[in-house]
């Protein structure tokens, strides 16, 4: 069978590795005589195969005791609600930064349930930059400051973290796993698995345990952070093909070399790829320079009359799911850990051959 190369932003390519071993322990997992999949959440079997995962993750992002790690459904679009009802009052008012459609989409559902105050955006550009830091409007007492550092459909990445005197709550849905990060730096820290951690149906949600009694009284059992803790993130049942096969990820990661190895392959594959939207006048990346992702890969053509036609023809060389967001339009290649740098290489290549031909 041969494997396309796979730019989807997600659900996004999980590592072959990973997937073989999915399927050689799919009809009997572990001498068990049944799928994982079968198996009670509550069971040694499976409590066991949680515990692995939670502390491979621990191990991968050096979480201290001092967090709580969560296993959450609903994506990282349901943590837009748990985020102001977890850890905020009507009253209140919290700061969110605005840089691309997801922190769009935090800031609309943020607004239903407490008072936001919008401390930068860059729609102005269209989304292409990050406003220096001296320039947000922060507010004295908020109860905390919520940003994505990396937006996923635009392609913009901040390169720093965020200071603050509110606890710091990011969205790391398209970045997490892909470089070692300081978690001591944020107060929550939340994730959809979809894209660097496993398939779609679960999120992640590493919160500070001193953060975990602010919940509004009211909240959602399902959407309170301290009700997931006490139960070990089996309140009900939980999404257990996708904890099983995240696990499978952190120590796939693990075994090639962990996130600093990660972040050099993620950093020659982007190097790649800019690399030949640079040297063209065909292609062009609208983003500023300094706020490139190194997830999320968008460009345009010289002629978007041949949209249609590159997106034909990439695919008939297997390079699938490059077109971009209906938002954003153009192309978008993302290119997450489990996308091997032979698979950019096929991409440049069929760039280049494209351009001669119809530039």
């Amino acid at each position: 069978m041969t494997r396309a190369h796979n730019f989807c932003a997600g659900p996004a390519a999980l590592p072959v590795a990973v997937l073989q071993r999915a399927q050689a322990e799919l009809l009997d997992w572990q001498g068990a005589g049944a799928s994982i999949m079968e198996l009670s959440h509550r069971s040694p079997e499976f409590v066991g195969v949680a515990e692995r995962a939670e502390a491979s993750l621990r191990c991968l992002l050096n979480i201290s005791d001092d967090y709580a790690v969560l296993f959450q459904q609903g994506g990282a679009s349901q943590q837009f609600a748990s985020v102001p009802l977890n850890l905020s009052q009507p009253d209140d008012t919290i700061d969110q930064v605005v840089t691309g459609q997801w922190s769009k989409k935090a800031l609309a559902e943020g607004q239903r349930h407490v008072n936001v105050n919008v401390a930068t955006t860059s729609q102005s550009s269209n989304f292409t930059t990050i406003d220096s830091e001296s320039e947000w409007r922060l507010t004295s007492g908020a109860a905390y400051l919520h940003y994505c550092p990396n937006e996923t459909i635009g392609g913009l990445e901040f390169g720093f973290i965020p200071t603050a005197p509110s606890p710091l709550v990011a969205d790391m849905s398209s970045t997490i796993l892909s470089r070692p990060i300081d978690v001591s730096r944020f107060g929550v820290i939340y994730a959809g698995a979809q894209k660097n951690i496993g398939p779609a149906g679960l999120c992640i949600v590493i919160v500070r345990r001193d953060l975990l009694d602010r919940a509004r009284s009211d909240i959602p059992a399902m959407l309170n952070w301290q009700l997931a803790a006490d139960n070990d993130s089996m309140y009900n049942t939980p999404p257990t093909f996708a904890i099983y096969l995240s696990g499978l990820v952190f120590e796939w990661i693990e075994s090639q070399g962990g996130l600093p190895a990660m972040q050099a392959r993620n950093e020659r594959k982007a190097k790649t790829l800019y690399q030949a939207i640079d040297d063209s006048d065909f292609y062009a990346n609208p983003v500023d320079i300094p706020h490139r992702s190194l997830m999320n890969v968008p460009f345009t053509l010289a002629d978007a009359a041949l949209d249609a036609l590159f997106l034909e023809k990439a695919e008939a060389e297997l390079l699938l799911n490059l077109k971009g967001h209906r938002s954003v339009g153009g192309m978008r290649a993302s290119i997450y850990n489990a996308v091997e740098q032979s698979s950019v290489d096929a991409l440049c290549d069929f760039m280049h051959r494209f351009e001669k031909e119809h530039g």
